[in-house]
């Protein structure tokens, strides 16, 4: 049996710069972390007793006899991407799916570790990473940027830079009391609304070549970004610059936020809030803000409605938490 343990992630700058038809041209970079909220696969072979040969338990129970029957499209290419046979698969997770933390990708790359693991083999972070970005927007031809499979790999609070010729994750450099200063600095909210991220990647996919120069500001301002972080500038301008790239993003596609979504954010900043955006390609989902400590307490009185999720960052991104070999030979 195999646990794997794999982190979501929040990206603060450069969304968008993500994808291979913007980056291979103009290059692309982002700012993201993970945090202590992740999910859990646990692997195993299902034993020869039942009359099925496959068991998946996610938010839906599957029991097939050929993987080609699989109705998920990621268990399904990954088991036949990596010559998977007779699964019990289990799936769990801290938070919600399609709620803007890269959870699809969080479930594949720690599908694929846990899968290599009940063959025996090592998968180092790069490797799973690369495969993680094979089997979504390949195998399974969705839509979307590369971002998110790389920081659940990696895990920590990483400038990832891309180009042509591919990527590179370099973590941010920041001392431990700011970076705690900027954890303690930032709230995280549900909104209750969830999307699929696929369907707004879409028209984000569309919109490359006509927003392209907003897109080039939101990669000007990862420098910005870090730059705050790493020196000794006042770390409330890192709350002011996701304010304004907040608005850009906005401007990307008309899926990105909703009218509803505007008056939660509105009503935020107006009790305090530096500033905050909606996590992932939009539409629902996460809303977090920067907001000083002092101001904080306002902050939970005007959005009471919503869930408030207080959560550490992390730095060990996807791991395996039990590992239990098994002998299996096939039928």
């Amino acid at each position: 049996m195999i646990i794997t343990q794999t982190p979501f992630r929040m990206s603060f700058f450069g969304g968008g710069t993500d994808f291979p038809a913007f980056y291979r041209e103009h290059g692309g970079a982002v700012i993201s972390t993970t945090f202590d909220k992740y999910c859990y696969v646990n692997v195993r072979h299902l034993p020869r007793f039942f009359d099925y040969s496959t068991e998946l338990s996610y938010s839906r129970i599957e029991r097939v006899n050929k993987v080609d029957e699989i109705e998920h499209p990621a268990i399904r290419e990954a088991m036949k991407q990596l010559d998977m046979h007779e699964i019990r698969l289990t799936y769990e997770a801290d938070l919600p799916a399609r709620s803007g933390l890269g959870t699809s990708s969080s479930f594949a790359v720690g599908m694929l570790n846990a899968f290599y693991a009940l063959k025996g083999k090592y998968a180092d972070k790069r490797k799973l990473a690369d495969d993680a970005i094979f089997l979504e927007r390949v195998l399974c031809n969705e839509s979307g940027g590369v971002q998110d499979q790389i920081a659940a790999s990696f895990g920590g609070l990483n400038r990832i830079n891309f180009d042509a010729s591919g990527y590179s994750v370099n973590p941010v450099i920041i001392s431990p009391e700011r970076k705690n200063l900027l954890n303690r600095n930032l709230m995280l909210f549900f909104t209750g609304f969830s999307r699929f991220s696929s369907d707004i990647q879409v028209e984000a996919e569309k919109s490359l070549k006509s927003k392209q120069a907003q897109l080039l500001e939101m990669l000007s301002l990862v420098d910005d970004a870090e730059n705050v972080l790493t020196s000794k500038c006042d770390l409330n301008e890192f709350g002011r610059l996701l304010d304004y790239t907040w608005k850009l993003k906005r401007g990307i596609t008309s899926k990105v936020s909703t009218d509803s979504i505007d008056a939660v954010y509105e009503k935020a900043i107006n009790a305090g809030a530096t500033g905050g955006k909606l996590l992932g390609a939009g539409g629902g989902g996460f809303l977090l803000f920067y907001v000083e400590p002092e101001k904080q307490k306002k902050i939970h009185e005007v959005l009471k409605d919503f869930l408030y999720v207080p959560f550490e960052f992390e730095t060990g991104g996807t791991r395996v938490i039990h590992y239990t070999p098994e002998s299996y030979e096939p039928r």
